[in-house]
C-alpha cells in the first residue's frame, strides 16, 4: 500500500479508520511541545544562533537545496557558518561525525554529503544535534549553526525557524500520522518564523548533466529516451524537472534515502540513467559513462535575504 498515495489525496476509508491513531499522536505531540516550552524538560542554548530549516510533513519539500543556499548567502555576508544534520540514515557506531565532500553516505547519511558538496562549509552530524553544534564550535570556531531538519528537535534551542512547504502537495490531508503526513499540527505552522513555500518563494535552478563518475559536463540529450530514477521524497517533482529537457522518461521509484545496490541502477539496454545528485552521492562507486545526475540550485527573491537579515541583527542585539 502507498502510504503517500493515500496521505495527498482526499480523506479515504484508510485515513478515516485511523482517525484515532493520529488523534493519539496528536496530543502526545502537544504534551511534549509544552513539557519543552515550560522547561519540564531542557534544551540546549548555545552562544550563537541557529536557525533551523525543516518541515512539519513526511517527504520532501525541498529543505536541503534551501539550506545549502542559505549557508552560501550567510557565508557572504560574513558569517562563519556550519550546518548540522541528524545523519539520517548513517550507520556510524560513533557521533558527531564530520561531512566531507568524499565521505561514505552510508556512514553519515546521503543529505549530508550534498550539503558538503555544495555548500563550501563545515558540516557535522549526530542523532542528538547538539553534540554536532558542540563539534563545530570547538573545531571551527562557527558563528552561525544551520540545522537541516530539526524542526521538532525540540532538545536544541533554535533563534530562528523557517518551514518549507511544497505549493502543490501542501499538507496532503491535513491529518497527523498515521492518518495523514503531518509531523505535527498545522498550528504549529504559527510559530515559526518563516512559510517557504516550493514553487512560490522557492525555486529551482537547472544546471547542466552532469556524469556521476567524474561529474563531467554532458549535453545533447533532449528528444531522447533515458532511465530517470529517484530515491527522494517526492520524485515527481524531479521527473518533472527532467521533462524540461524535453527527455522521453521511463521512471524508476526507490523509497527515499534507499541505499543504492549496482544492480539497480544496470538496466538490459545502453540508455542513459539519470539520477539526483542526492543519489549520485551513493552510487558515484559503481557508476558508469551512461550514469548521469541532475544538479539543481535554490532561487529565493530579495524580500527573503533582507527579512533575514534584519531578523538576524535583531538575534545578535
Amino acid at each position: 500500500m502507498n502510504l503517500e498515495r493515500l496521505w495527498y489525496s482526499n480523506k479515504n476509508f484508510f485515513s478515516l479508520a485511523l482517525l484515532p491513531l493520529a488523534g493519539l499522536y496528536c496530543l502526545v505531540v502537544k504534551i511534549r511541545q509544552q513539557a519543552y516550552k515550560r522547561q519540564w524538560i531542557s534544551s540546549k542554548k548555545f552562544p550563537v544562533p541557529i536557525i533551523v530549516v525543516g518541515n512539519i510533513t513526511v517527504g520532501g519539500t525541498g529543505k536541503t537545496p534551501l539550506v545549502i543556499w542559505l549557508a552560501k548567502f550567510l557565508k557572504k555576508q560574513g558569517f562563519n557558518v556550519g550546518i548540522i544534520s541528524r545523519g539520517y540514515g548513517g550507520s556510524s557506531k560513533s557521533w558527531p561525525q564530520a561531512v566531507f565532500p568524499d565521505s561514505d553516505p552510508l556512514l553519515v547519511g546521503d543529505e549530508p554529503v550534498l550539503i558538503a558538496r555544495n555548500s563550501g562549509c563545515p558540516v557535522a552530524v549526530a542523532p542528538k544535534r547538539s553534540l554536532a553544534v558542540e563539534y563545530l564550535l570547538d573545531k571551527y570556531n562557527c558563528n552561525l549553526i544551520i540545522s537541516d531538519d530539526g524542526l521538532q528537535h525540540y532538545a536544541l534551542k533554535r533563534d530562528i525557524e523557517i518551514a518549507v512547504v511544497d505549493a502543490k502537495r501542501r499538507y496532503g490531508n491535513g491529518l497527523c500520522l498515521p492518518a495523514g503526513p503531518l509531523r505535527e499540527p498545522l498550528s504549529r505552522l504559527k510559530a515559526v518564523d518563516w512559510i517557504i513555500h516550493k514553487g512560490i518563494e522557492l525555486e529551482y535552478e537547472i544546471q547542466e548533466l552532469r556524469r556521476v563518475s567524474d561529474d563531467q559536463i554532458v549535453t545533447a540529450l533532449a528528444n531522447q529516451k533515458v532511465h530517470a530514477i529517484a530515491a527522494i521524497g517526492n520524485p515527481a517533482g524531479f521527473f518533472q524537472l527532467l521533462r524540461q529537457y524535453g527527455l522521453i522518461l521511463d521512471c524508476h521509484k526507490f523509497r527515499d534515502h534507499h541505499i543504492y545496490t549496482e544492480n539497480d541502477i544496470l538496466f538490459d539496454d545502453d540508455l542513459p540513467v539519470i539520477m539526483t545528485e542526492k543519489d549520485a552521492v551513493k552510487c558515484k562507486k559503481f557508476a558508469k559513462q551512461q550514469h548521469l545526475y541532475l544538479p539543481i540550485t535554490a532561487k529565493l527573491p530579495e524580500s527573503f535575504t533582507a527579512q533575514i537579515n534584519k531578523k538576524l541583527f535583531i538575534t545578535q542585539v
